[in-house]
């Protein structure tokens, strides 16, 4: 058996990619209709702002230009899922706000409560980004000891 990784006419890493992100859109349209999380369950989703379809306010643009992390998990409203996006309303320094995220900009979601999380391949193509402060909010511990339920897929690309 050869070491050489072979070319695929078929993109399996995306299939997966996307498999994993709809993964998302099912665990968030369990809890349409709440305006917190039940039992200790709670959700980091960070995504890329200035990714194709992300719509949410200036202001959070300018401060997270490149990625930002958000948490589910008490006082959040009209949270609606759609086959390719969510929406929800956040309040971030007491000013409400609607997010669209579309699926294809999340990088990583994690339910710490029960140490469970997605982490998703950033595009080859994305430009390096500008550099910024850290974020205001809370960034999820992620572990990967042995027994977690962290998902990383990587097919190695050539290049």
């Amino acid at each position: 058996m050869s070491d050489d990784v072979r070319d695929s006419l078929i993109p399996y890493d995306e299939i997966v990619q996307d498999a994993l992100r709809a993964v998302v859109g099912r665990v968030l349209s369990q809890i349409v209709g709440y305006d917190s999380l039940p039992g200790d369950h709670h959700f980091y989703i960070t995504f890329k702002t200035q990714a194709a379809g992300v719509d949410i306010p200036a202001h959070l643009i300018a401060k997270f230009p490149d990625e930002m992390t958000i948490v589910l998990q008490n006082r959040f409203w009209d949270l609606k899922v759609e086959d390719d996006h969510f929406s929800v309303g956040l309040s971030f320094n007491q000013t409400p706000s609607i997010l669209t995220i579309p699926y294809a900009s999340i990088t990583a979601f994690v339910d710490p409560s029960v140490d469970f999380g997605l982490q998703f391949q950033v595009s080859d193509d994305e430009t390096q980004p500008e550099p910024h402060d850290e974020a205001d909010n809370d960034r999820p511990e992620v572990t990967t000891e042995d027994g977690s339920n962290v998902v990383t897929v990587d097919f190695g690309k050539k290049r």
